[in-house]
């Protein structure tokens, strides 16, 4: 485990995310407010979080810009797949930019990807919802990093290096079936005005819904996880960008 786990700085960037975001997300719920001003709120207090263990030393720019471009293309893999219903590999790149640079930066990716995605599939109520749990998935994949469980540095095929591969695959999978699907599924209970008649109905029902997501997301880290991880650790090496 990383010493950094130590620093207060990173446990109140876990208190921001895993409370205050939640916290946000229900309050703009049940008082019917814009979902614009939700999803800021929401951008704001992960932008804090970010910088909150950041700002001990100074991230540069081109730490912002790489977070951006992985944000944009996180946008345009949901945007590429739209034509199939909840086919959504997003998740796979939020949650190697977790990977490979933190649950800070996971969380953030998520949230601004989940955001800035449905200004082409329409935002809505359920957007400060989407913001969280694709948040909630990506800074999960860094978490899970830091423990050794899923490794930021997978090893070639021929060395063993389908177990690391096969890791984050079987990780894609049931991070959107067992965390971010029923995350986004329980927004039903807020924007319904908690009417819905049968809370494990609505549950059983987006299990095909949350399948179909988590083989996309498990698809993407197949094939591409390890040649995105490995060209981001080149860059982290190199540049000395975001070590979590």
């Amino acid at each position: 485990m990383n010493t950094r786990k130590t620093n207060w700085r990173f446990w109140l960037s876990l208190v921001i995310m895993v409370l205050l975001v939640p916290l946000a997300v229900v309050l703009f719920t049940r008082l019917k407010q814009s979902f614009y001003l939700s999803g800021l709120t929401i951008i704001v207090l992960t932008i804090a979080a970010f910088f909150l263990h950041f700002e001990s030393r100074k991230p540069q720019a081109r730490e912002l810009v790489l977070l951006a471009v992985l944000c944009a293309l996180a946008v345009a893999s949901r945007a590429a797949f739209g034509f199939v219903p909840h086919f959504k590999p997003m998740l796979a790149i939020v949650m190697l930019t977790g990977i490979a640079f933190g649950p800070e930066a996971g969380f953030l990716c998520g949230a601004i990807s989940g955001f800035a995605s449905n200004f082409i599939f329409g935002q809505g109520p359920w957007t400060p919802w989407q913001m969280f749990a694709y948040g909630i998935g990506g800074m999960l994949a860094g978490l899970f990093a830091l423990c050794g469980i899923l490794k930021k540095s997978p090893r070639a095929w021929r060395d063993g290096g389908w177990r690391d591969i096969l890791g984050l695959t079987v990780f894609g999978f049931l991070c959107i079936l067992l965390v971010v699907g029923p995350l986004l599924d329980t927004s039903t209970f807020f924007m319904a005005g908690f009417s819905a008649s049968s809370p494990l109905a609505i549950y059983l029902a987006g299990v095909p819904v949350n399948c179909v997501h988590g083989s996309a997301v498990a698809l993407t880290m197949l094939l591409f996880g390890k040649p995105l991880l490995d060209r981001l650790r080149r860059i982290q090496i190199k540049y000395g960008m975001m070590e979590p």
